[in-house]
């Protein structure tokens, strides 16, 4: 993993302006336009904030949202979720479980063997390719 900034300054140094704005301000990017959405390369998908290793191409699938969806994280732990109230709902936020950058939503709609979808934003994420 990489030194975590310790202030907003220091990570709109590290992040381009639309990382910062998902991971640092739960902004949402808008859907069919990231660079994962639609990846089918095999790897880890890391935090782009402070690399921390949070999905696996093997649980990823197409969801059909506009955004890369996954079933489960790579190990318990690394997301963590919180109740997201914004915009007149309830929905399940979640965040880097290492320096609680915004990544998206969990939803019980996905596929087995889990039955959860988790919505994340490609900006928020970098893959990290096997092989």
């Amino acid at each position: 993993m990489t030194d975590m900034p310790q202030t907003e300054a220091e990570w709109r140094q590290k992040l381009d302006p639309e990382q910062y704005q998902v991971l640092r301000e739960a902004a949402t990017e808008r859907a069919f336009t990231g660079k994962y959405w639609n990846a089918k390369a095999h790897g880890t998908y890391r935090c782009a904030g402070c690399g921390e290793e949070l999905f696996s191409s093997d649980t990823k699938y197409d969801s059909g949202s506009g955004w890369p969806s996954f079933y489960q994280p790579i190990q318990l732990g690394k997301v963590a979720e919180q109740t997201d109230t914004s915009y007149g709902m309830a929905r399940t936020e979640v965040r880097c479980a290492n320096c609680g950058g915004h990544l998206g939503h969990v939803f019980d709609d996905g596929p087995n063997p889990t039955g959860l979808r988790y919505c994340i934003n490609s900006a928020a994420l970098d893959l990290e390719e096997e092989g």
